[in-house]
């Protein structure tokens, strides 16, 4: 255990110094815009280039994977929907902004740092998937599900909205350009490999400092009664119907489970909170999800570490 905390706290370390620096820097949010473009547009997507650049093409092609992760990811959405739909006595905006707090997890900031630190360079490729494929249901589920809740949009202009979000998206298109240099055989190499290597190094620092300066300057004034449900969901159903799902639909390498398991337990992702503001849907209690379930990620996320490290929790839940 602690081999385990000494490993995962550098990672809350940089977002609680982003929380300390945004707490007591007099600057407002508009100040990280420069570093999120770093960031978004360039760090991270050079990561992901640079891992699925190298990968073998059969390893990229893990349809049973992709199936169960995003599927898995589809069915907690679902399920925090459907509880938001009771509560709210039919409010869709507002239910699909708790089904995403529930299913959407920060795996672009926190999910390749903390799973390549973890479980090392194997982890690259079931990571850049589960964000491509998880990352395009989002995209879908979010103006789908805000369309049919009353926004009134033509069918093209939707279909036109959500294939825009989804192709012009820096990671997926780094996602896609990597798995095209796999196939036709192109790897950097010297200043070019060095280059990306250094961009992919500043990615997880740098997201993680701004992912706590965001934090600070969102205070949290309330608990909202709905985070009682939102915050098991996220951070424990997820992972495990992740887990079972693989167990289902497998067997696939461990590192490729714990990697999906590791993703499916991170704390709901700042896009939630983007998402309300671009609605107009839920804001103050979407910036509150993300702040509590990250704060109490620290524990749950440094326990199931542990457990995936000691064999507590198995690759497949049906085989022993």
């Amino acid at each position: 255990m602690i081999e385990i905390i000494g490993l995962i706290s550098p990672f809350f370390g940089l977002i609680g110094l982003g929380f300390a620096a945004g707490r007591l820097a007099p600057h407002p949010i508009g100040g990280l815009a420069w570093l999120n473009v770093f960031v978004i547009y360039i760090a991270l997507p050079a990561l992901f280039f640079q891992l699925l650049s190298k990968t073998p093409v059969e390893e990229l092609a893990s349809v049973g994977f992709i199936v169960a992760t995003t599927l898995a990811t589809f069915v907690i959405f679902v399920l925090g929907f459907a509880v938001a739909m009771v509560r709210s006595r039919g409010d869709i905006p507002a239910a699909t902004i708790q089904g995403l707090g529930g299913a959407y997890g920060n795996i672009g900031y926190m999910g390749p740092g903390i799973a390549l630190a973890a479980l090392g360079p194997a982890a690259g490729v079931p990571v850049a998937l589960i964000f491509c494929f998880d990352n395009t249901l989002h995209f879908v589920m979010a103006p789908l599900m805000m369309a049919i809740g009353g926004e009134r949009l033509a069918p093209l202009a939707m279909a036109r909205q959500v294939l825009t979000r989804i192709f012009t998206h820096p990671f997926i298109i780094a996602t896609i350009a990597g798995v095209g240099a796999a196939v036709i055989g192109f790897h950097p190499t010297g200043p070019l490999d060095r280059f990306l290597a250094l961009l992919a190094s500043a990615a997880a620092p740098c997201a993680l400092f701004a992912m706590g300066v965001t934090l600070a300057l969102r205070p949290l004034k309330r608990v909202p009664p709905e985070l009682f449900t939102i915050v098991p969901l996220k951070l424990v159903v997820h992972p495990l119907v992740v887990w079972l799902a693989l167990g289902l639909m497998g067997p696939f390498d461990a590192v490729w489970v714990k990697s999906a398991v590791l993703l499916a337990s991170l704390p709901t992702a700042t896009n939630v909170f983007v998402i309300a503001q671009q609605y107009d849907v839920w804001v103050e209690r979407a910036s509150a999800t993300v702040l509590v379930t990250t704060v109490i990620s620290v524990a749950t996320v440094t326990l199931l570490l542990y457990a995936l490290a000691t064999g507590l929790v198995p690759a497949n839940p049906f085989l022993h």
